[in-house]
């Protein structure tokens, strides 16, 4: 049968298929061997579910596509969180926080700063839309700020704790801006997000061939089975992770950061590729879109889990994270306010990026 699929690669297949049989094998002979390949395993199977969701997404189109890819990535995003929660028990209740706030700074900073730095030094100045970015960010910023810095200000409970009517409140308004973004996004005001009057015409092409039926019923199988194969792959590998974080004396927020990496990865190179093919809306419309699912989607399903299963879920950052949230919400609003970017954007970013990742190992 793969043989037969022209239009799905064979790895994306193989992956799922393979961790499950990965998985089966550890439960039988806990071997160290079985474990690596387990990591191996659970990379692969992220990258086959993105690229499965994203075939069932384009066969559907807008806006029905986009929510189902960001529904997927959720899943898996939360699936790494709940089991490695589950797995570490007492000590991991500010999982949630960290994976959101890496996913900011790995997006707003890392990824949107090598698509600035890589673009400007590929093509000299890029043009992008910037009425659709500047309705991103001002999203982006308010769910940030009201998910990551508020907690820190309640009186109800002492922070950085939302009591359960605040956190039911704060998950549901966090759902409700990320539908309203989207709906404006696909359906209302598509035209400040296409990439169509701002990139050049000698830009290549990005609308891939609509998959047929059998392919789209292949994708939508392989995408379940990959999902499942996440989840427990990562409660396997859970303990082993934190382990190591914690034997070479890695704050736990690391965790955080491998999470996200992991999840954000294939949309990231999606959006490196679009800046040097100068698709710099592409770009920004990836790497924006995968922040505001990040936090749009991920912060009510985790909410909603903590209220029905009791847990202790510590939102706001300390003040080292606080002040680089605000700087990099602050950067990202006037880099991105003119229409067009050169290398002095990217290079700033990247350096806000480094100076995260050193504040991380160095508090």
């Amino acid at each position: 049968m793969i043989k037969t699929l022209a239009f799905i690669p064979k790895w994306t297949l193989l992956a799922p298929l393979a961790g499950w049989a990965l998985f089966a094998a550890y439960m039988i002979i806990s071997s160290p061997f079985v474990l690596v390949g387990l990591g191996f395993a659970l990379f692969a199977c992220v990258l086959a579910a993105v690229h499965h969701a994203e075939v069932i997404a384009h066969k559907v189109g807008e806006p029905f596509g986009t929510f189902l890819f960001a529904v997927a990535v959720t899943i898996i995003e939360v699936g790494l969180i709940v089991s490695i929660k589950l797995a570490g028990g007492p000590g991991t209740e500010g999982l949630a926080r960290d994976t959101v706030m890496a996913a900011i700074m790995i997006i707003l900073n890392g990824v949107i700063g090598l698509c600035l730095l890589l673009g400007g030094l590929r093509h000299g100045e890029q043009a992008y839309m910037q009425t659709g970015v500047s309705a991103a960010l001002a999203t982006l910023a308010a769910l940030s700020i009201i998910t990551l810095v508020l907690p820190n200000y309640v009186t109800t409970l002492p922070g950085p704790i939302f009591a359960p009517a605040q956190l039911a409140f704060v998950g549901t308004v966090s759902l409700v801006l990320y539908a309203t973004f989207v709906l404006v996004q696909t359906i209302r005001h598509r035209e400040y997000f296409l990439p169509d009057e701002t990139e050049p015409s000698g830009a290549e092409p990005t609308q891939a061939p609509l998959p047929s039926d059998r392919l789209a019923l292949i994708s939508g199988l392989f995408l379940l089975v990959s999902l499942v194969a996440v989840v427990w792959i990562a409660k396997t590998l859970a303990p082993t992770v934190e382990g190591l974080v914690a034997k070479v004396g890695a704050p736990k927020a690391v965790v955080g950061v491998i999470i996200a990496g992991l999840v954000l990865l294939p949309e990231g190179i999606a959006a490196v590729r679009a800046a040097r093919a100068n698709r710099l809306q592409t770009s920004l419309n990836l790497a924006l879109g995968s922040a505001l699912a990040t936090i749009g989607l991920t912060i009510p399903v985790v909410a909603g889990l903590a209220l029905i299963f009791d847990w202790n879920l510590a939102l706001g950052l300390n003040p080292t994270n606080t002040v680089l949230l605000l700087l990099t919400l602050l950067v990202s609003t006037l880099s991105l306010s003119t229409g067009r970017t050169t290398v002095m954007q990217g290079a700033l970013h990247l350096v806000l990026f480094a100076v995260f990742l050193f504040m991380l190992i160095v508090p």
